[in-house]
C-alpha cells in the first residue's frame, strides 16, 4: 500500500472516530470515554447496546454517522488487509527465489513431471 493512501485512510479513520466522539458528547451528553466507546462499536457493528442514543438529533445523527463512517471503516480494513495479503505473497516468492525451488520443473517437483497439462519434453 503506497504511503499516501495508507496515512490519508489512517487520516480520514481517525477524523471519523474524533467526530462522532466529540457529537456524541455534545449531543448525548455523555463522558468522552463512553462517546469514544459508543463510536468505536458502532463503526465496528459490533453494537453492544449499553448505550442508546436517548435524543432526537442523537438518532438521527447516529443514522448519518453509521451511513457515513461504515464505509471509511470497510474501506480501510479492506486496504490494510489487501497490503498485508500483498506483503506475505511477496515474502513467499522471495522465499521461493532464494530457496531455488521453481515450479513446473519436473526434476525439482515430481508432481509436475505426472501433470497432464504440462507440454512433453
Amino acid at each position: 500500500m503506497r504511503g499516501a493512501k495508507a496515512l490519508s485512510l489512517s487520516a480520514m479513520l481517525a477524523a471519523i472516530v474524533l467526530g462522532g466522539t466529540v457529537f456524541f458528547r455534545l449531543v448525548e451528553g455523555w463522558s468522552w470515554l463512553d462517546s469514544y466507546f459508543f463510536t468505536v462499536v458502532t463503526l465496528s457493528t459490533v453494537g453492544y447496546g449499553s448505550l442508546v442514543p436517548a435524543t432526537a438529533a442523537g438518532k438521527i445523527g447516529t443514522t448519518l454517522f453509521i451511513f457515513l463512517g461504515l464505509g471509511v471503516f470497510v474501506a480501510a480494513v479492506q486496504q490494510f488487509g489487501s497490503y498485508a495479503v500483498k506483503k506475505r505473497e511477496e515474502h513467499t516468492e522471495w522465499l521461493i527465489g532464494r530457496l531455488g525451488h521453481h515450479p513446473g520443473n519436473p526434476e525439482e517437483d515430481p508432481e509436475a513431471a505426472n501433470n497432464p497439462d504440462r507440454p512433453p519434453e
